[in-house]
């Protein structure tokens, strides 16, 4: 293992890393909050009982309230001694029904989770027919209205690459630039099921779900191709489309170099 030793007692610490699995439907969103449940207060709360001290713990990305998260990647440091299984069942016991923890492993000190990263992904599902979701209405957003999906992927080309993407930021995005590269986004369709999937090197606050807002007219037909472009270019929210609803949008992970020996789901590939 690779430790450094703790400055105030001497014992070694251990970097960890853990991936978060959770239904954003059941939480005020990632960050720790003051007056509500969050991913973050219950993972720590979890992990500190298990190895009986305070833990805090660094995400790769945070996600806003009924976001979901499929692979969340975290770090902590801890100096108590207890088994990958013993951390990773051990906390899973005492989170909520809706978060686990899938793995747990140790890496090197310099793994973090937000800053390491290479890449960050997002999918979004929604159900396109007429009648409203029931058994789905928390895990997927519903457009009653048929789309177009091959409009909504020529579209959709436009913000590839890197662009200054204020027009699909929140005003109250905390990002120090709005600057960001889009590496792919591909629109598919299943049946009554859409998906978009996205990958980034980093995201602004609402901006999947914005960039989805803005595809929407373009698939109902209400807005040319042409549109999403003038919108990027523009570099202004209130030319955009709505914020896409929380409960379609899953964050699927982030993605690592190699060195960091994290598993093949969330390490950087030569073809990424």
């Amino acid at each position: 293992m690779n430790t450094e030793i703790s400055p105030l007692d001497g014992r070694p610490v251990q970097r960890y890393a853990a991936a978060v699995e959770y239904d954003g439907g059941a939480f005020l969103g990632w960050q720790r909050l003051s007056h509500g449940q969050t991913v973050q207060s219950s993972v720590e709360q979890a992990l500190s009982f298990v190895v009986n001290a305070p833990v805090q713990v660094v995400c790769a990305g945070r996600t806003d309230s009924g976001v979901h998260g499929r692979g969340q990647i975290i770090h902590f440091d801890i100096e108590a001694e207890r088994s990958l299984r013993g951390l990773q069942m051990g906390a899973t016991s005492r989170l909520p029904k809706a978060a686990c923890l899938l793995w747990v492993q140790p890496v090197v000190p310099d793994f973090h989770a937000r800053y390491s990263a290479l890449a960050r992904r997002y999918r979004y599902r929604i159900l396109n027919r007429s009648v409203r979701p029931a058994l789905d209405r928390e895990h997927a957003a519903w457009e009653r209205l048929p789309l177009d999906v091959e409009a909504m992927q020529r579209a959709a080309r436009v913000l590839l690459g890197t662009h200054d993407f204020s027009a699909f930021r929140t005003t109250a995005c905390q990002a120090k630039h709005p600057v960001r590269t889009l590496h792919r986004i591909d629109i598919s369709r299943s049946g009554e099921w859409i998906e978009i999937a996205v990958q980034a090197n980093a995201f602004l606050h609402h901006m999947v779900r914005n960039i989805v807002g803005s595809l929407l007219p373009i698939g109902r037909g209400e807005k040319p191709e042409a549109w999403l472009g003038e919108v990027l270019a523009g570099q202004d929210r209130n030319l955009a489309g709505p914020t896409a609803a929380p409960q379609g949008l899953v964050f699927e992970g982030p993605l690592y170099p190699e060195r960091f020996g994290l598993p093949a789901e969330f390490t950087w590939a030569e073809s990424s």
